[in-house]
């Protein structure tokens, strides 16, 4: 069977758009992982970050899986973005696999009055520092690894016979505070704790194991969404806000080179507008067999969007970020964030990546310019599409130019 190459970026293995009842490209990649990290152990003793993933599949009746790493200490590394961009790709995905995990199966609506495992899975998720604790399993963990878009990588997993925690750290005030309130809705909940300054990788583990929200309507949430809905709920909040900031005064020009990518921020002086957008070469993840390179762009006007983007949990990853540096500034811009990914950036790590890389750029240094065609012209040497590509499929540069003649101004480049 030949696949169409363009579906595997629409799709991200998510969909099945291709007709197959799994994702050939994480196969392939999970291959690589299978023989050099499994490990055939019936108990893992070991300091949880703490780590856990909630599955989809069987939606509404799920796996959750506790993990942790079979090594004691001070584990927190490996549940804190804002460490990983400094690790070698290599060394990140070898430590996250590390994460042994043992599977419940449980229904979504058993967050509210849960089994102890259960219990004790959203007790361990409370905690911003490590929790000794042990996992007994029913037989050898396998060799199934997670490797997504949306999330960062985990180890193998076996059903769970028992979880025993031996030590738990003392719980943040507020999550303990936000966690107990059962009468405050979980948008609210999600608020307070960033407002706090939890990060949203942390809330994101909270919504997922049903720890936040109205306490009868508290439900698991699968990671791949629950870490898209803080990302959306957060930005929208921190829209509300950054609409009522003055323009900003000149066109900044970001650009970030990064293992593999190249990530380019402009912030115009408009009031809001945002699109994300991301070139695939051929021999990078979602375009591994294409034979050109395939643009994906996505975006919103000033009132943003009700309908989920299709370039995915991306798209809000960019947002939240872009979103906090404007806030931060106390300023209102049109918003144009384009990335490139080259061959040997190859494998699906999850949003974090996207989130953590905008920040690391919108919080670097930026370009002054006073005309949208010279602060092109200056992208132009960084990026390997033609501007004249970027430029054509672009919506945030169609609304602040209001004319199709901004590519022969570009010298048709």
């Amino acid at each position: 069977m030949r696949i169409n190459p363009a579906l595997c970026i629409k799709c991200r293995g998510e969909y099945n758009l291709c007709g197959l009842s799994y994702c050939p490209i994480l196969v392939e990649l999970r291959a690589k992982y299978t023989l050099k990290n499994a490990i055939n152990k019936e108990r893992v003793d070991g300091s949880s970050p703490p780590s856990i993933f909630i599955g989809r599949i069987g939606y509404p009746r799920i796996n959750v899986y506790p993990a942790t790493p079979p090594m004691h200490g001070d584990t927190s590394n490996l549940e804190n973005p804002k460490t990983w961009l400094s690790m070698r790709l290599e060394d990140f995905i070898s430590s996250r696999l590390s994460l042994i995990r043992g599977s419940i199966r449980v229904r979504v609506e058993d967050a509210k009055n849960p089994p102890r495992a259960l219990h004790d899975v959203q007790v361990m998720a409370l905690s911003s520092n490590p929790v000794d604790s042990e996992l007994i399993l029913e037989k050898p963990v396998g060799a199934r690894y997670v490797l997504d878009e949306h999330s960062p990588p985990f180890g193998p997993s076996a059903p769970l016979q028992e979880l025993r925690i031996y030590s738990l750290p003392p719980t943040p005030r507020i999550i303990d505070k936000v966690y107990s309130d059962t009468d405050l809705n979980a948008t609210e909940a999600i608020w307070t704790l960033y407002s706090h300054g939890i990060d949203v990788h942390h809330i994101s583990r909270l919504l997922s194991v049903g720890a936040l929200g109205i306490g009868k309507r508290r439900r698991l949430v699968p990671t791949r969404w629950s870490i898209t809905a803080v990302d959306k709920q957060v930005s929208d909040k921190l829209l509300s806000e950054v609409r009522d900031y003055p323009l900003i005064s000149e066109y900044r020009v970001y650009v970030r080179r990064f293992r593999d990518n190249t990530f380019v921020g402009i912030l115009a002086p408009h009031t809001w507008l945002y699109e994300w957008a991301e070139a695939w070469w051929p021999g990078s993840t979602w375009n591994l067999w294409g034979g050109d390179t395939v643009l994906e762009l996505d975006y919103e006007g000033y009132w943003g969007r009700d309908d989920y983007p299709s370039i995915g949990g991306c798209y809000y990853a960019a947002r939240i970020a872009v979103l906090e540096a404007l806030r931060a500034m106390r300023r209102q811009a049109a918003v144009i964030l384009w990335r490139e990914i080259y061959p040997g950036f190859n494998l699906p790590i999850g949003v974090w990546w996207v989130r953590e890389n905008i920040r690391a750029m919108l919080n670097g240094p930026y370009e002054r310019f006073y005309d949208l065609r010279d602060a092109l012209r200056y992208v132009a040497g960084f990026l390997k599409l033609p501007i004249s590509t970027w430029v054509s499929r672009s919506y945030v540069i169609r609304v602040l130019t209001r004319q199709s003649s901004l590519i022969d101004w570009l010298g048709g480049k």
